[in-house]
């Protein structure tokens, strides 16, 4: 069981409405790419906390087993 690319930064899209979100994946392990004002003033966990907390429930369910996340603000890209 495995989740899509495109569900995956829908998930994140939802929790972080003006995140500009890139995911790429295998089905295993994802990687993404996150742009966002939210994460004004969160150090690298908070903002981890942050996408973690979107993707709680494919996590919890089995359905996203691996992620890397690189977080910024949009002064930082």
């Amino acid at each position: 069981m495995s989740i899509s690319n495109d569900d995956v930064a829908a998930m994140i899209t939802r929790h972080i409405p003006d995140a500009n979100v890139t995911v790429e994946g295998d089905g295993y392990k994802y990687q993404a790419t996150i742009t966002s004002e939210a994460f004004q003033d969160l150090n690298t966990m908070k903002r981890h906390q942050l996408v973690y907390a979107a993707l709680n429930d494919a996590i919890t369910s089995g359905e996203l087993h691996a992620l890397t996340i690189k977080a910024y603000t949009p002064g930082e890209v």
